[in-house]
């Protein structure tokens, strides 16, 4: 059973900084895609970041400047450093990773639990 854990988030009042990780277990033979969406109140869940393995990561353009994203592949891991923090990225933050638990197996969408980020101003 594949799962994706979350630590980091909370609260932080704007301009100041939090940091994510997220962790994939289980079963894997390949994560292509490592990323984060978040999901604010009444808003569609939206990409954050995302990278695939050995390219040039992926920002929105609200982010962009301020997040940085990473990967560590032989840990399994991806983080996201969130700088310059403002109250319009407060929501729920979810790792997401696109993974094949065998070389026979289609690509999979995982999804983490979900930790909250709130910004104050």
């Amino acid at each position: 059973q594949v799962q994706l854990v979350e630590s980091g988030g909370g609260s932080v009042q704007a301009g100041g900084s939090l940091r994510l990780s997220c962790a994939a277990s289980g079963s894997i033979f390949s994560i292509p895609v490592m990323g984060w969406y978040r999901q604010a109140p009444g808003k569609q869940r939206e990409l954050v970041a995302d990278i695939i393995s050995d390219s040039s990561p992926n920002y929105a353009d609200s982010v962009k400047g301020r997040f940085t994203i990473s990967r560590d592949n032989a840990k399994k891991t991806v983080s996201l450093q969130m700088n310059s923090l403002k109250p319009e990225d407060t929501a729920v933050y979810y790792c997401n990773a696109k993974i094949r638990e065998s070389w026979t197996r289609a690509l999979e969408t995982y999804w983490g639990q979900g930790t909250q980020v709130t910004v104050s101003s």
